[in-house]
């Protein structure tokens, strides 16, 4: 992959950091996108140099000598020795090549504090390091805060950090805790170095190496390179120069830092998101309008309309106004199952992005006002009385002219047929149409009953829809929109 490549992709990644910042919003810990934003500054910074320079920073506490390591590598004493500390505060820098005064520049490096590295006296025995830049930091650890400052603003813009260990102090928390252990993930962009092993005996010296190697380990950073040298001896500066050649004439290591850098600030950002959204059961609105319409009279309005259409002189009452506690309730027991888990400053853009109590209870009340109740009986019912009644006068009739018969010296027989064969007929039919009529005002009763719960919770239903499921599936669409942009910047 060839430079062009490495910066675009890292720009790529870039904008989906930004965009994911933007659609966030403050639903992001402020100190968070700040962070954020610096990290993507910076690596934006970077690039713009170009990246045909490496920056390999030094770094070391009190007495390690990395800065005679940095006279040892450059070839000649430019690094101030401290033999008395603190020393400098500022930062020296070598450079193999020209056209390095942008980066130094940008590294905030004093012009008296730098130098360059090839000459025509060196003909090309300095070529394989060319576009090096080989800076010499403060010790992190010194009394004056002035160096921490200085390598903790350095540190970060580094393509290449070179820790060197005193083999006295490689354990030193000071090291471990404040600042390897935060470097996970950049082990691709760190070399260890155990300097002055000229001071430990020989046969101890791989065991010092291991010891070395375990501890950065412990501290979750897996392949880091750790390497024995001595500045003072000269022992393993060739293989270090070597190393240095290579890291130089191979990918960018400006770009693997930046993409550290980038993994970095993704992992911020997801820190502030939860790992998915709630379910969509999460957001089912049916929950609230049942409680609204209990709070509203629903089930008692529906029950007067079934006793006032089966026939009943019951008055139906109307809606009442629903309460602000209940709709508060309702409110706030529906937001605590939509947001589940979500991070504070999410669940509290969810709080703030649904209706209020007020805008609630006023739209639950406009909608119950929609609502049709209808008394109206069934006219099938009503058909069926009508013609028992005209059966049951039928049925009379019929039987009063069989009783005339007889009474006019008929035999009784005559009642059989046909007017008693008619009566009976009619009497029946008349029963079955009163039966029929009965059923079908209870049907009726229940369908006017039914339909008045089903259109009452529909229009609660639209209403705890309209003022906390859509506000809050927007609020989730945007977390799942920052998730799968930081997803995606975190991707090398």
């Amino acid at each position: 992959m060839n430079e062009q490549d490495d910066s675009g992709r890292l720009t790529a990644r870039l904008t989906r950091l930004e965009e994911a910042l933007a659609v966030a919003g403050d639903r992001i810990d402020p100190a968070v996108s700040a962070q954020v934003r610096q990290i993507d500054d910076q690596v934006r910074d970077r690039l713009a140099l170009g990246v045909e320079h490496t920056v390999v920073a030094l770094l070391g506490g009190t007495g390690s000598g990395k800065s005679s390591l940095f006279n040892a590598v450059a070839g000649f004493d430019f690094a101030q020795v401290g033999v008395r500390r603190p020393t400098t505060s500022r930062a020296a820098a070598c450079v193999w090549g020209t056209h390095g005064d942008a980066l130094l520049d940008w590294l905030e490096v004093d012009p008296d504090r730098r130098i360059e590295r090839e000459s025509a006296l060196d003909g090309e025995t300095e070529a394989p390091l060319r576009g090096l830049v080989l800076l010499d930091l403060p010790d992190h650890d010194s009394v004056d805060d002035r160096h921490r400052e200085t390598v903790d603003r350095l540190l970060p813009m580094a393509d290449l950090l070179v820790w060197v260990l005193d083999p006295q102090k490689y354990a030193d928390d000071a090291l471990h805790s404040g600042y390897l252990r935060r470097l996970v993930g950049h082990e691709g962009a760190m070399l260890v170095l155990l300097n002055q092993v000229d001071l430990v005996p020989a046969d101890q010296q791989d065991a010092l190496v291991a010891d070395v190697a375990r501890l950065i380990e412990a501290d979750g950073l897996t392949g880091v390179p750790v390497r024995a040298v001595s500045a003072r001896t000269g022992a393993g500066v060739a293989e270090l120069r070597d190393l240095l050649a290579e890291v130089v004439g191979g990918r960018s290591l400006a770009a693997r830092r930046g993409s550290a850098e980038i993994g970095d600030a993704a992992r911020l950002v997801s820190a502030q998101l939860a790992e998915s959204e709630p379910a969509d059961a999460a957001l089912e609105v049916a929950p609230v309008a049942e409680r609204l319409a209990e709070a509203a009279g629903l089930p008692a309005i529906a029950d007067a309309v079934a006793a006032a259409v089966r026939g009943g002189a019951v008055p139906v009452p109307s809606f009442v106004r629903v309460q602000s506690g209940t709709v508060a309730s309702a409110r706030e027991d529906w937001v605590d199952r939509a947001v589940g888990t979500m991070p504070t400053r999410w669940a509290g853009a969810v709080r703030e992005r649904v209706g209020s109590v007020a805008a609630i209870r006023q739209a639950a009340d406009d909608a119950l006002a929609e609502v049709a109740v209808v008394v109206r009986r069934s006219v099938s019912a009503a058909v069926c009385v009508v013609l028992a009644a005209l059966c049951g006068v039928g049925a009379v009739a019929m039987a009063a002219i069989g009783a005339g018969q007889v009474l006019g010296g008929g035999a009784w027989t005559d009642l059989l047929l046909p007017e008693g064969a008619v009566t009976v007929a009619l009497a029946a039919l008349a029963v079955l149409l009163l039966v029929a009529g009965v059923r079908a005002r209870r049907r009726a009763a229940l369908r006017r009953a039914e339909r008045v719960r089903q259109d009452g919770r529909a229009a609660l239903g639209a209403v705890a829809r309209r003022w906390l499921a859509e506000p809050t599936s927007a609020v989730l669409a945007e977390h799942r929109r920052v998730r799968e942009l930081v997803a995606a910047a975190a991707r090398d």
